[in-house]
């Protein structure tokens, strides 16, 4: 069991969880974190700590935000690592809450 990125953190980028993650399995993006599911140890610390509620477990991802799953693996890949906490993106909190981000996820 893996947890999981979401949609909602698009473009705010909140790195709270990351300074939680006890095994680093964070990797950054532009405007996006994602998750690698074969370092995550489900130890669910990540998930509270989102301010954007933009983590799942891997078994509660909504179904709207299943295409998330598959894009973590894939980006964990190829982003780096991020083991410490960030500023946020300059605008997240205008850009938290707001529906249907995919589309503006920078590679």
């Amino acid at each position: 069991m893996t947890f999981v990125v979401t949609d909602n953190c698009i473009k705010c980028k909140y790195t709270d969880c990351v300074e939680v993650c006890p095994v680093d399995c964070f990797y950054e993006g532009p405007n996006f974190l994602v998750i690698h599911p074969d370092e995550c140890i489900d130890c669910a610390l990540c998930e509270p700590e989102c301010p954007a509620n933009a983590i799942y477990s891997e078994d509660e991802v909504p179904e709207d935000q299943q295409q998330f799953v598959k894009l973590n693996a894939e980006l964990a890949e190829v982003w780096p690592n991020i083991t410490e906490k960030k500023d946020s993106l300059p605008d997240a909190e205008e850009w938290d809450g707001v529906e249907g981000k995919i589309k503006y996820l920078e590679r």
